[in-house]
């Protein structure tokens, strides 16, 4: 008869055929308890998920049911390999490989989440526009290199090399490679911080410097805006976010602040009934609130009158509606009072 003791412990290379089987049932046990968790558990959260009202427990389950086969069968023989070999290079290679999966496994996990969170924020909790989709399409770019530089340099770490000074090369080529790329860079980050501060957005008419117009794209790099005169004006967000910006679609009303001037020959009880005149037309124009009419001072050919009322709407061309009604009035109004409004005028006197 076979003796069950001998049989185990008869020598293959640098382990027995005991520690084989032990391996063997391990891993056997690993793999079988990893699909269990696959076709059992993950089909059984997916079912829970979708009976829930939010969707982050479907983007969780989604993510661990998306681990491979390949992850699991390489998770299950990752332990039972590190008690049968006996070469330090072996052993080397084996955990690098399971760090690698692991680690790229893990990478995966909280890149998908990441750009989840980002994705509710800019295309679900927003209005969903171009200068939202760019956005989030920049951040999920920064977030991706970062996560991969990071996973490379802790797989380099476990793995013995010494990334001080890697990291100090890499630093001294980083720099050059940062200021090769500087205004790059600043368009990019330019473009998060309009997002964020949004002191404009698309549709809003701006004055930037010497030129003004319409906002037509927020990209990572430049904005496009539609001036008056109908060109396309491309200019860098950085150049933007240096600037003063004017936004007159933020505005809520218009101000308008002129002046009357009439001749000095008008009668003292002509002129106290001007401001009066005044403010009767403006309160009577639809949209516009008057402010103040006073006789503030004796000009050169003409005394002055200073007047101001707001049209309580930011559209221009309602604000020249009622600028022209205004003036339209007023002009009506001083002809039948018989106030004669003032010109560029100069008497000369002659004496023997």
């Amino acid at each position: 008869m076979f003796d069950i003791k001998e049989i185990l412990a008869y020598q293959l290379g640098q382990n027995t055929v005991y520690d084989f089987s032990k391996a063997f049932l391990i891993f056997i046990a690993l793999f079988l308890l990893f699909k269990l968790f696959e076709t059992v558990v993950v089909v059984r959260l997916k079912k829970i998920a979708k009976n829930t009202k939010n969707d982050f427990d479907d983007v969780l389950v989604e993510i661990i049911g998306s681990m491979s086969t390949g992850f699991y069968l390489i998770v299950a023989l990752y332990f039972p390999l590190i008690h049968l070999v006996r070469s330090e290079l072996a052993l080397k290679i084996i955990k690098a490989v399971f760090l690698i999966v692991v680690v790229y496994q893990i990478v995966r996990f909280v890149q998908k989440l990441v750009v989840y969170c980002l994705n509710l924020y800019f295309m679900g909790t927003r209005d969903e526009n171009d200068q939202a989709i760019t956005t989030f399409t920049g951040l999920r770019l920064v977030v991706r290199i970062v996560l991969w530089a990071t996973a490379v340099l802790l797989i380099l770490s476990n793995l013995g090399v010494n990334i001080n000074s890697l990291i100090a090369s890499l630093g001294i080529g980083g720099v050059a490679v940062a200021l090769a790329v500087q205004n790059i860079l600043g368009d990019i980050f330019s473009s998060f911080t309009i997002y964020f501060d949004r002191p404009f957005e698309i549709g809003d008419y701006i004055v930037v410097g010497d030129h003004d117009g319409e906002v037509e794209k927020i990209g990572l790099k430049s904005t496009r805006i539609r001036t008056m005169q109908g060109d396309l004006l491309i200019i860098s967000n950085k150049e933007l976010t240096s600037e003063r910006i004017r936004n007159f679609k933020k505005m809520s009303r218009r101000r308008a602040d002129f002046e009357i001037g009439v001749t000095y020959d008008t009668s003292s009880a002509k002129l106290k009934k001007i401001n009066g005149l005044v403010k009767k037309i403006i309160e009577a124009t639809n949209k516009v609130e008057f402010c103040r009419s006073y006789f503030t001072a004796f000009g050169d050919f003409s005394l002055k009158f200073s007047v101001i009322y707001y049209v309580l709407t930011p559209d221009y061309t309602d604000f020249l509606e009622a600028q022209q009604n205004i003036n339209f009035e007023i002009k009506k109004a001083f002809e039948k009072a018989g106030i004669e409004m003032a010109f560029p005028t100069q008497t000369v006197y002659v004496q023997k």
